[in-house]
C-alpha cells in the first residue's frame, strides 16, 4: 500500500532524531543518512496501519541497521589507511541532535564518539540511546531483543568504559576557547616551548587522512613529541599549499559542541581540529583531513556567517 501524506510527514518529523541517533552510533555522517535512508525504504514497505507505535517501530529498526553496519564497520576498518577517526560536524548541524543536558552534549563531542568506537556495537547502542536519548530501559530492551536487567548492565558497563577514558578533570567553554587561541598563537609562532606548556604531559596527535592525505599511521604520544609535530605541521611549504590546494585560513569554530579550528581554503574545509582539553592541559589533538569526511561541514560552512580567517598557514 502506498505510503499516505501523513505516513511521510510522520517519517520526516522523525528524521532528525533519527539521523542524530545513527550519527552516534556510526561516528558518519554519510553512513547515518544512508542507514535512515534504508529506514525509509522499509518504512514504505511495511504495512504502516500495522504499526502500534511509528517512532518506536522507526527507533528498532534504524538501530538494528546501525548494529548490522558497525559489525561490518569493525572489518572495514582494520584495513582502513592510517588513523580512524569520526566525521566531525560544525556548529548549527541538527545531525548533532539535543543539547539540554550534560549528558547528551558530552554523548556527541569528539572524545567520547572516539572512545565509543572501543565499545561493542550491543554497548555502543544501550549507551547511545539512554544517555543521549533517554530511552528507558524497557524500550532500549525491546529495541534490542535483550532483558531490561541485560540492558541496564550493557549500560552500567558502557558507561564506565566511556568514564574511564575520560577520567580527567573538564574546564567550561569560555576557558577552552581561551585555550583554543592560546595554542593557534603558539602553533603559529614556530616554537615548541609554548605548545608543550600547554599540553598535558602524556598528550597524542592523532590524524585521519583516510588514504587521500598523508597522516602518519600512529599517532605522536608525549608533549614534546605532539608539540614537534604541530610545529611542523604549521610551517610553510610549497607541498602542503600543492596539497590543501591553497593557503588555508584559519578560524576558530565549534565542531560537536565544542571549540574547534577549521581550515578553509577557498570555501572548502580542509580540515577540522578538535582538542580535548581539561584542566591538566590539551590532552589530545585529533585532525580530521579526510576529505570524504570534510564534504558536510564544507556545506555547513558555506552557510554559515563565519567572518575573516585570524590567519593563513602553509
Amino acid at each position: 500500500m502506498p505510503l499516505t501524506v501523513s505516513d511521510l510527514d510522520r517519517f520526516e518529523a522523525s528524521r532528525p532524531r533519527l539521523e542524530a541517533i545513527a550519527y552516534r552510533l556510526l561516528g558518519s555522517a554519510g553512513e547515518a543518512e544512508d542507514a535512515v535512508q534504508e529506514t525509509f525504504l522499509r518504512w514504505q514497505a511495511v504495512d504502516v496501519e500495522r504499526v502500534e507505535v511509528p517512532e518506536a517501530w522507526l527507533t528498532k529498526v534504524l538501530t538494528n541497521l546501525c548494529l548490522n553496519q558497525l559489525t561490518s564497520a569493525r572489518a572495514r576498518r582494520e584495513t582502513y589507511v592510517g588513523q580512524w577517526l569520526p566525521e566531525p560536524l560544525l556548529a548549527g548541524d541538527p545531525m548533532l541532535g539535543p543539547a539540554e543536558t550534560a549528558e547528551q552534549r558530552e554523548s556527541v563531542s569528539y572524545a567520547v564518539l572516539t572512545l565509543m568506537e572501543r565499545l561493542s556495537p550491543g554497548e555502543r547502542a544501550v549507551y547511545v540511546l539512554r544517555e543521549a536519548f533517554d530511552y528507558p530501559h524497557r524500550e532500549i530492551a525491546e529495541i534490542l531483543g535483550i532483558t531490561e536487567a541485560a540492558s541496564q548492565q550493557t549500560f552500567h558497563r558502557a558507561k564506565k568504559h566511556v568514564a574511564d577514558g575520560r577520567a580527567r578533570t573538564e574546564i567550561d567553554e569560555a576557558a577552552a576557547r581561551r585555550i583554543v587561541e592560546e595554542f593557534l598563537t603558539a602553533a603559529a609562532g614556530g616554537r615548541t616551548e609554548p605548545l608543550v606548556r600547554l599540553l598535558a604531559g602524556d598528550a597524542v596527535a592523532i590524524g585521519d587522512g583516510g588514504g587521500k592525505i598523508p597522516a602518519r599511521a600512529r599517532a605522536f604520544e608525549g608533549a614534546v613529541a605532539v608539540a614537534k609535530f604541530l610545529r611542523g605541521l604549521f610551517k610553510p611549504s610549497g607541498a602542503k599549499r600543492a596539497l590543501a590546494g591553497g593557503s588555508p585560513g584559519v578560524h576558530i569554530w565549534t565542531a560537536n559542541g565544542e571549540p574547534a579550528i577549521v581550515a578553509v581554503v577557498d570555501g572548502r574545509v580542509v580540515g577540522v581540529t578538535c582538542l580535548e582539553i581539561t584542566a591538566e592541559g590539551i590532552v589530545a589533538v585529533r585532525n580530521q583531513i579526510n576529505p570524504d569526511k570534510l564534504e558536510r561541514a564544507t556545506a555547513r560552512w558555506a552557510a554559515a556567517d563565519h567572518g575573516e580567517p585570524l590567519f593563513t598557514i602553509f
